[in-house]
């Protein structure tokens, strides 16, 4: 049994009776769970425009639970002030600080509903509760319990959420990280047993790459689990890695869509299992990531051990090192390049100085201006080519390659900032996904 299902009244063995609940609605009604980001809830007319959009859910007869994020700006503020008060404050009261946005928009949006006469219910993480570990600002969800969510929707009530917020086992408020109210989402859409987890952003769906840089993307009508979280581990901003993840683990069907255009059940992008995925595209998406330093250190003796020697103590200081290409040089010493997050450079670097004495290495070099290109499809499970015709359109267009790295569905590619905007357009064009050419 997953950590995150619990009891579901109307339920056994996975088939669902078709028993009336006390709000007159049969217990085998749909269940969705609705999300909205901040800037859905930025301020009290768009919290009014998310309160008609639950109205019209909830009265096509189906069981809605929504999970809000903090208004717009509202988080960062909170946050400007834990650490303008201390830099260093103890997380779990940074928690219980910057927790406290979702709590005003659940309130707020359940205040909303009940002026459209649908009776909601706020609910904060701890009430559910969704439990945490006690890693405070980021937070692993170690369980649901779904019953109080429940018995609100037999009753007709739409629970309102907190999203980005649970409880550790002390009591304390933890928080998930930015992003965290998809993970909130995903989380409760499992142990309600949804029948669909709507995340509601300011875009209509998942492209085939940014729109802002290649105006010929195309909105996706489907993406699989994988290839989502591919594209989300390697830039794109639609959804949080760990909400796909968990989307993937406990088999919850997710849809993103926009909460600024009236949408239908056709509306938005669905990520599904690879078996509901009809056509396996070459390569479905592009994503870049600006968000990359690269290290590089030269002259590092050429012995067993040496890579555990570098990597062990980053590892250690929970550093993310990501592309890894390591040489041999002309006088047989090894030439090691990574990359890492920007905000971590200075700490890796601090890292690697005190371990120049040990290890002894020649120079330590480090670069800003890069990026990080991916392309992702299932499709290369089988077939061959991808990777040549990414290296033949880069150098087609001038484009030096510093770094690649590869996985079984995605191949990535560290370049010049400078030529990104260059890079992503020809590649868009190259496998075929410019809108008009049925890709």
């Amino acid at each position: 049994m997953s950590m995150l299902e619990t009891s579901i009244p109307g339920h056994q063995g996975g088939v669902a009776y078709s028993v009336a609940d006390a709000s007159g609605r049969p217990s085998s009604a749909r269940t969705v769970v609705m999300k909205f980001g901040g800037t859905s809830v930025k301020d009290l007319d768009r919290i009014r425009i998310v309160a008609k959009k639950v109205k019209e859910e909830w009265a096509r007869g189906h069981r809605v639970a929504v999970v809000v994020s903090a208004m717009s700006g509202v988080t960062n503020q909170m946050v400007k002030y834990c650490h303008d008060l201390n830099p260093m404050a103890d997380r779990a009261e940074y928690d219980a600080v910057v927790a406290s946005g979702e709590q005003v928009t659940s309130g707020l949006l359940a205040i909303a509903l009940g002026a459209l006469n649908v009776p909601a219910r706020s609910f904060q993480g701890w009430q559910i509760p969704l439990m945490t570990d006690e890693a405070h600002g980021c937070a692993a969800i170690e369980g649901v319990d779904g019953t109080a969510l429940l018995k609100c929707l037999e009753q007709g009530i739409v629970p309102v959420i907190a999203g980005f917020q649970g409880v550790d086992e002390h009591g304390r408020i933890a928080t998930l990280g930015r992003g965290g109210s998809d993970t909130s989402a995903v989380a409760l859409a499992a142990a309600m047993k949804a029948d669909q987890c709507d995340i509601y952003t300011d875009v209509d769906g998942i492209y085939t790459t940014d729109p802002r840089i290649v105006k010929q993307a195309q909105r996706l009508d489907r993406i699989t689990y994988e290839e989502m979280l591919e594209l989300a581990s390697v830039g794109a901003k639609v959804l949080q890695t760990r909400s796909v993840g968990l989307a993937m683990r406990e088999n919850v069907r997710v849809r993103v869509l926009s909460s600024f255009v009236e949408t239908d059940d056709n509306s938005g992008t669905i990520v599904v299992d690879e078996d509901e995925s009809v056509e396996k595209k070459l390569v479905t998406g592009i994503a870049y990531s600006m968000d990359e330093a690269k290290i590089t250190i030269r002259q590092l003796p050429d012995e067993p051990g040496i890579a555990a020697k570098v990597f062990g103590p980053l590892s250690a200081a929970g550093l993310n090192v990501d592309m890894i290409v390591q040489s041999i040089g002309a006088d047989r010493s090894t030439n090691m390049t990574f990359t890492i997050g920007k905000g971590e450079e200075v700490q890796a670097c601090k890292i690697l100085e005190e371990l120049r004495s040990e290890i002894g290495y020649g120079d330590l070099n480090t670069s800003r201006n890069v990026v990080k290109i991916s392309v992702v499809g299932v499709g290369m499970r089988s077939n061959t080519g991808v990777a040549t015709t990414m290296f033949r359109t880069l150098a087609e267009k001038g484009i030096n390659l510093q770094v690649i790295s590869t996985s079984e569905i995605k191949i990535s590619v560290l370049i010049d900032a400078e030529y990104m905007e260059l890079a992503m357009r020809a590649l868009h064009t190259a496998y075929g996904l410019d809108a008009g050419e049925g890709a």
